[in-house]
C-alpha cells in the first residue's frame, strides 16, 4: 500500500501519524482507490488531479465534454474545482448524469438545478446541456440527449456512489452493465429513494419522485477518464461492496473496478469498513 503526501496545510489538524495511519493509495483490479482523512481534503485532491486531466487532453483536443453528478457527495469536489485558475472551461462541454421526472421546473432537488447553482452557473462552460425532467414526452428527451451524448463523446465523468451502490440512477434492479440505450428513464429502488431523504435533500418519502432519465452505465463507461468522490460514513456499506463483492448489476459501482483510468476517492469515513 502507498502513503501519498498530505497537504501541509492539513498538518496542524492532526498528527503526521494519524494522517499516514489514514492516507492510503491502492488499486483493486483495475481501480485505483484513494482513502484521505476528511473529506475537505478528498475534495480538493480530487479537483487537482481532475484539472490535471482536463489540462492534458486540452493539450491535444480543441474542447472536451464532462458528466457531473449532482449529489451533496460532490460538493467539496466542486467547491474545490471551481477556483481553480488553470482550467479554461469556455474549451468544455458540461452535461449531468441523472434528473427527477415530474419535479417542478425552480426546484432546488432538481439535479439540472443543484448544478446550476454549485458549477454549471459558476464557471464560463463552452456549453451546458441539461437534461428536461418536465418533458411532456420522456421518450423523446431521452433520445434527445443520447443525441447530444452521440455528438459530445465523453472525455471525463465526476460522479459518486449511491447507498445501494447505484451510478448514475442505475439502481441494481435497473442495471444494465451492457445496455443497449445510452439514456432512458427508469423506477427508483425504495432505498434509493429513502437516501435522498436521509440526505435532507426531500422532507417526505412521498415527496420524493418515483421515477427519473439517467444515462446508462453504457454510456458512463465511454469515458475515458472517470473520477469518483464517496465520502460519510452512510457510504461504507456501499463501499465495501464495490471493492469486495463480485462484479455484478447487484451492485452497479463494482463495474468500475474494470475501468481502465478510474479512481475511487474516499475519506475515512466512507473506508471504515476496508481492512
Amino acid at each position: 500500500m502507498k502513503i501519498y503526501k498530505y497537504h501541509t496545510q492539513y498538518q496542524k489538524e492532526m498528527s503526521f501519524s494519524e494522517v499516514k495511519a489514514t492516507n492510503a493509495e491502492f488499486t483493486k483490479d483495475k481501480l485505483v482507490v484513494k482513502v484521505y482523512p476528511i473529506r475537505k481534503m478528498m475534495g480538493e485532491d480530487a479537483a487537482r488531479e481532475v484539472s490535471e486531466v482536463i489540462r492534458k487532453l486540452l493539450d491535444i483536443k480543441d474542447e472536451i465534454n464532462m458528466i457531473f453528478a449532482a449529489a451533496p457527495s460532490q460538493s467539496d469536489f466542486m467547491k474545490a474545482l471551481i477556483t481553480d485558475g488553470s482550467i479554461p472551461w469556455q474549451r468544455i462541454n458540461a452535461f449531468h448524469m441523472d434528473e427527477y421526472i415530474g419535479l417542478e421546473e425552480e426546484a432546488p432537488q432538481g439535479f439540472g438545478n443543484f448544478l446550476k447553482e454549485r458549477i454549471f452557473g459558476k464557471v464560463p462552460f463552452k456549453s451546458v446541456h441539461y437534461i428536461n425532467g418536465q418533458s411532456s414526452d420522456v421518450e423523446s428527451e431521452c433520445s434527445r440527449y443520447s443525441e447530444l451524448l452521440a455528438k459530445y463523446p465523453v472525455d471525463i465523468v465526476c460522479l459518486g456512489i449511491g447507498e445501494n451502490g447505484h451510478i448514475a440512477f442505475n439502481d441494481p434492479p435497473v442495471a444494465n452493465f451492457n445496455d443497449p440505450k445510452l439514456v432512458k428513464v427508469v423506477e427508483l429502488e425504495l432505498a434509493c429513494r429513502q437516501q435522498q431523504v436521509n440526505e435532507k435533500l426531500f422532507d417526505r418519502l412521498n415527496l420524493v419522485p418515483t421515477h427519473a432519465i439517467t444515462l446508462t452505465i453504457s454510456a458512463l463507461l465511454k469515458a475515458d477518464y472517470m473520477f469518483c468522490m464517496v465520502p460519510a460514513s452512510n457510504k461504507a456499506e456501499a463501499v465495501y461492496r464495490t471493492l469486495n463483492g463480485d462484479v455484478s448489476e447487484e451492485c452497479p459501482a463494482t463495474i468500475l473496478r474494470t475501468k481502465e483510468n478510474a479512481i475511487l476517492y474516499l475519506d475515512k469515513e466512507s473506508a471504515s469498513l476496508l481492512k
